[in-house]
């Protein structure tokens, strides 16, 4: 998979730029703030729909605009291309266009851009909140299994009616109308189902990621630091990717109800879906001890980046596609060991495209070849080929 074109118009500090790739690897040089992570989240926007940085829609669209576009043109290496298009327009459902014709559903739409990203906000990932953790997850596994988008906001409009349901009974436990018991029972069941296939989807992505991170971070460490990954579940269990057997998913959803039963009324009193993938979070362990408290800054790091290269191979693997990968500004906060890997790691990718404040930061080899574009102020102001 080769990008080749991307287009903004009205997109975060973009009026209007047009960016052609002819070769493997870019880099993007520029000062802090002038829209280089911009850059890098558009192309991640087109292949997931979403991104770590923004919260609503309104974020992407230039200040004083109705509305932000965003397209590519991507070279899928079977002898074919696909244009995608998006609109975003605040307040309003994405438009979704896949070669010109419009997409209803984001599975339709989700697979013709693939991308991995690895940001200086991911070095963070392990000690954020675990909100930060389940948007890495959710976000990863689009790429693998496009229906799990729409699958995950299915299950956040069932939660979201439940809560409204919840807050009719005004936090009164008792006394309720077989009516309101028999509504109440069907808002869990409807919970449940939904709830298990996202957290079954994850538990399975984590399986599936765990014997390639585990490897790299062995190999980063010098075998010193062993990697564990655990799925913390609020419906009190945590599944270890090493030693548990992936759970049916109707497994999973006898003990989503049982749960339920057993927070119900704590759920009434405080109005709130207190259970489910939404309050759910990831563990990671090194040598099993919890990594966000006892691991340095540097093992930390070498998790994220293990997590990051892995996420690659696997989609590599999975899919048969090779995936574009997008790094932004993470070079200059890795260690010359770290580096090093990263780039021996990354040389044999299809595609690579860098973000950068200062060239001094790459591996002189790893910048023959390369198309270098500066960025000051949302424009492209020089691009320059190297042999």
């Amino acid at each position: 998979m080769y990008l080749k074109a991307l287009n903004l118009i009205n997109f975060r500090n973009y009026e209007k730029l047009k960016l052609l790739f002819s070769k493997p690897k870019t880099v993007i040089v520029g000062d802090n703030a002038q829209g280089k992570t911009n850059l890098i989240e558009a192309i991640y926007f087109l292949a997931t729909l979403n991104s770590p940085r923004a919260s609503t829609d309104t974020e992407y669209v230039m200040w004083g605009m109705p509305h932000a576009f965003v397209n590519a043109t991507v070279d899928q290496m079977n002898g074919s291309c696909s244009e995608v298009d998006v609109v975003i327009s605040p307040g309003q459902a994405k438009i979704l266009k896949l070669n010109k014709v419009k997409k209803k559903s984001y599975k339709e739409f989700l697979g013709s851009l693939i991308a991995v990203s690895f940001s200086v906000d991911d070095l963070l990932l392990l000690r954020g909140a675990p909100k930060d953790r389940r948007k890495w997850i959710d976000t990863s596994i689009c790429q693998l299994y496009p229906a799990y988008y729409d699958k995950f906001q299915n299950y956040s409009r069932i939660k979201q009616q439940k809560q409204a349901y919840l807050k009719t009974f005004n936090g009164h436990v008792n006394n309720l109308s077989s009516m309101q018991l028999s509504m109440l029972d069907s808002w869990n069941e409807q919970i449940a189902t939904s709830g298990s296939n996202l957290i079954y989807l994850r538990e399975r992505f984590l399986k599936e990621i765990y014997p390639y991170a585990q490897k790299k971070c062995l190999q980063i460490s010098n075998e010193e630091d062993s990697l564990t990954i655990a799925y913390e579940s609020t419906l009190g269990f945590s599944f270890l990717c090493l030693e548990h057997k992936l759970p049916t998913i109707e497994e999973i959803k006898s003990k989503y109800l049982q749960q339920i039963n057993n927070k119900i009324e704590e759920e009434i009193v405080k109005s709130q879906v207190l259970v489910g993938p939404h309050r759910d979070d990831i563990n990671f362990y090194l040598n099993e001890r919890e990594a966000k408290i006892y691991a340095s800054q540097g093992q930390q790091r070498t998790v994220v980046l293990s997590l990051k290269l892995s996420e690659q191979e696997l989609i590599k693997n999975s899919l048969g596609k090779e995936p574009v990968l997008l790094l932004d500004d993470v070079l200059a906060e890795l260690d010359l060991k770290r580096q090093k890997y990263l780039f021996d790691s990354i040389e044999n990718a299809h595609q690579t495209i860098v973000t950068t404040t200062d060239l001094d930061s790459f591996d002189s080899c790893w910048l023959k070849d390369v198309d270098i574009i500066k960025i000051e102020k949302g424009k492209v102001v020089d691009e320059q080929k190297t042999k």
